[in-house]
């Protein structure tokens, strides 16, 4: 029990680190190309977690690097990564949130289509539930659509391929091995973003800071995040994933002056029930 509780605290404190991360960087995208941000946080993270790798005496390159499933899941790292921080910079931290957090739902899904998971109805109804909530956020009428809102949907489905190619992954290759892998491409991808987007900008002291943060902050909340899921029962520490959106409500209202109105919160908290509603189903189904 006392592992469980210490497994549910790590959780917490790792949606508390990705919200932060996810507002430093639309702080940042202010006054920067977005592709600059996603190579420079790149960069930061691909070298943080190349020392973590190092420390643990594991090869930073293997054979299993040019594997099918880890290009597959570099590429979805990439659409979703691109996506997610464009609706950062262009959308409501608030609304880009709420939307992330159908991805357990997404997964489940893919899970079904691909790997053949069985999924019963309960599950499917959850799922399709949990998508419904997602068009509320979305509001996909012509007097309320706001086409940005769409970066975020595009960013969660990238998130919910790269959680499937990680499931697919060689199990050789460790948390720490994929996070060097993920955060590598990003550089590239930032650069070449950054080249359509006119170039670099120099950073100012405060944007500098806000980057540096960034990373520190985005290793920080990967580190608690393995932590969690390796103390105590999944199945109770899972779903303190969701109270990332409650931390991200809360620097919207603080930080960006948003007010998000009824529509979005009660689709948020659909995506949040039907995503724990799914744990639930997913921990009496499991088998003994």
């Amino acid at each position: 029990m006392q592992e469980t509780l210490r497994g549910s605290l790590w959780m917490v404190v790792a949606m508390a680190g990705f919200a932060i991360e996810d507002s430093l960087i639309k702080q940042a995208s202010t006054g920067l190309p977005v592709g600059e941000i996603m190579a420079i946080f790149g960069f930061g993270g691909w070298l943080g977690f190349l020392l973590l790798t190092w420390r643990r005496g594991q090869r930073a390159l293997v054979p299993e690097i040019l594997h099918p499933t880890l290009l597959l899941r570099a590429a979805t790292e990439i659409f979703g990564r691109l996506f997610f921080t464009l609706s950062l910079a262009y959308s409501t931290l608030a609304a880009t949130s709420a939307i992330l957090q159908a991805t357990p739902l997404a997964v489940t899904l893919g899970a079904a289509v691909f790997f053949g998971e069985r999924v019963d109805w309960r599950r499917w109804s959850a799922i399709l539930v949990g998508f419904f909530g997602v068009l509320l956020i979305l509001r996909p009428l012509p007097q309320s659509f706001d086409p940005a809102s769409l970066l975020a949907l595009f960013g969660m489905l990238g998130f919910a391929g790269r959680d499937l190619a990680t499931r697919a992954a060689p199990p050789r290759l460790s948390h720490l091995q994929l996070g060097v892998y993920g955060f590598f491409v990003l550089i590239p991808t930032g650069l070449g973003l950054m080249l359509w987007e006119g170039g670099a900008v120099l950073p100012s002291p405060q944007q500098s800071g806000w980057l540096l943060a960034t990373i520190l902050v985005g290793i920080g909340a990967y580190y608690a995040l393995t932590s969690a899921m390796r103390l105590g029962a999944v199945s109770v520490v899972a779903p303190f994933r969701y109270s990332r959106l409650l931390f991200a409500l809360i620097l919207a209202v603080l930080l960006f002056g948003e007010r998000p109105d009824t529509l979005t919160l009660i689709g948020a908290g659909i995506v949040v029930a039907s995503g724990l509603f799914m744990l639930r189903e997913t921990r009496h189904t499991a088998p003994a």
